[in-house]
């Protein structure tokens, strides 16, 4: 467990068995609540989504499932039978908190769901991620990643203007989206618990979480009257019915958030710098370094083929240069542009050394560490730790079940046999 104080003593049940929802637990485990996942006999869905350390298929190998279940113990029950019910009910009364993401009244169907906790503990808390919340017409709908992204809007934004939508399908964003927002509500309803000693149930549905990624799209549907179509480059400006870039090539790669802005624009600046920048090597066009960026780079001056001129004359120069070289020129310059780093550079960021971001947790049946993400958080009195790699299989049941809940070795193996843990 976390050696972390932030949540010690408090006990979070994770019942999450759609893939990505299981983030939410790891949140709290790491802030130090003693967090046990449970899973069917069997294992999680999510051992079952690669890739697998060294490439062997195994549902204990899962790079998805380390990812997403550090710092958890981890148990097998099956609540599909009496008596994985009544033990489920045992392991409630010690829970502060269970975090769930079945289809909506699926506990409530086993004795299980939050009014008939609630009865016997007025303070337990449970939070549900689902697909489209505890209510309305679509609450019993099944959903995926995908669907959330439809209908949150946000996959509309995605991809060719001239193609179908495109989906980012790994990681599952929607769902790890919901569970940052579900352990968020939890240390709400944690808060609320503690000043009136009552819990409650935290609804958390994963199409309403995804709405927030979507805040440009309906900003334009309600203000310019028209709905935003998608590029693949960047942004849309709306008065100029064009788009720009947000991401350029460079020599090595891309580099990002270089947005050539004219007008009234707080990007003029950069954008007269760059081009200075060419000038001094002798690569910048007369007709740019003439380009009024204030008059002639406004929006509702602008058309596709100024922005396609402009922005041809910077790829060609940006090619000539390295990530690193040009973030060094920024910086001096005050350029807004920053690399578009590549997941072997951030393994190997001297920033995130420094800051001791890259941790190794050993795992003794692999018989080796493997790197994992730090800290989410920095904080002045208290360090956030992640210290225990993700459970096996029913890696803790004896620990649980004989240590925690009384039970017998042979009580334990008859219920093993009989498909129930």
């Amino acid at each position: 467990m976390s050696t972390s104080k932030l949540l010690s003593g408090y006990r979070v049940l994770d019942l999450c068995d759609e893939p990505g929802t299981e983030l939410c637990g790891k949140l709290l485990a790491d802030l130090g609540a003693d967090v046990v996942i449970i899973e069917k006999p069997g294992g999680s869905r999510s051992r079952q989504i690669g890739p697998y350390f060294n490439d062997t298929k195994d549902p204990d190998r899962s790079l998805f499932w380390f990812a997403f279940n550090a710092n958890k113990r981890g148990i097998t029950l099956n609540l599909e039978t009496s008596r994985g019910v009544e033990i489920f009910q045992q392991l409630a009364t010690s829970a502060d908190i269970i975090v769930e993401s079945f289809q909506p009244g699926y506990l409530d169907a086993l004795g299980l769901g939050y009014e008939r906790l609630a009865k016997t503990d007025p303070q337990k808390i449970m939070v549900s991620i689902t697909p489209y919340g505890q209510t309305g017409p679509k609450a019993h709908w099944k959903g995926t990643a995908l669907t959330a992204w439809a209908s949150s809007s946000y996959l509309s934004l995605c991809g060719y203007r001239d193609r179908a939508p495109l989906f980012i399908s790994f990681p599952p964003l929607p769902p790890l989206n919901a569970a940052v927002e579900a352990a968020g509500g939890s240390l709400v309803a944690l808060w609320e618990r503690e000043n009136s000693g009552k819990g409650q149930h935290v609804d958390i549905s994963i199409e309403e979480c995804g709405i927030m990624f979507t805040g440009p799209g309906w900003m334009a549907a309600d203000i310019n009257k028209e709905n935003s179509s998608r590029h693949p480059y960047g942004i849309y400006i709306s008065l100029a019915k064009a788009y720009a870039r947000s991401s350029f090539p460079c020599k090595d790669g891309y580099v990002a958030t270089l947005i050539l802005g004219g007008g009234g624009s707080r990007f003029v600046m950069s954008s007269k710098a760059i081009v200075d920048w060419m000038d001094s090597e002798g690569a910048a066009p007369e007709w740019l370094k003439d380009l009024d960026w204030v008059n002639d780079y406004a929006a509702e001056t602008l058309n596709q083929d100024k922005i396609d001129r402009v922005e041809g004359a910077i790829i060609a120069f940006l090619k000539t240069k390295t990530k690193q070289e040009l973030y060094r020129k920024a910086q001096e310059g005050r350029i807004t542009l920053a690399p578009a780093s590549t997941a072997s550079e951030l393994a190997t960021s001297e920033q995130l050394q420094a800051r001791g971001f890259w941790i190794e947790l050993p795992h003794p049946e692999l018989g080796e560490s493997l790197k994992y993400a730090g800290p989410w958080a920095k904080l002045s009195d208290e360090e956030i730790r992640i210290e225990r790699r993700a459970p096996l299989i029913g890696e803790h049941n004896r620990e649980i079940y004989l240590e925690e809940l009384g039970m017998s070795d042979d009580e334990l193996t008859s219920l093993s046999q009989a498909g129930v843990v």
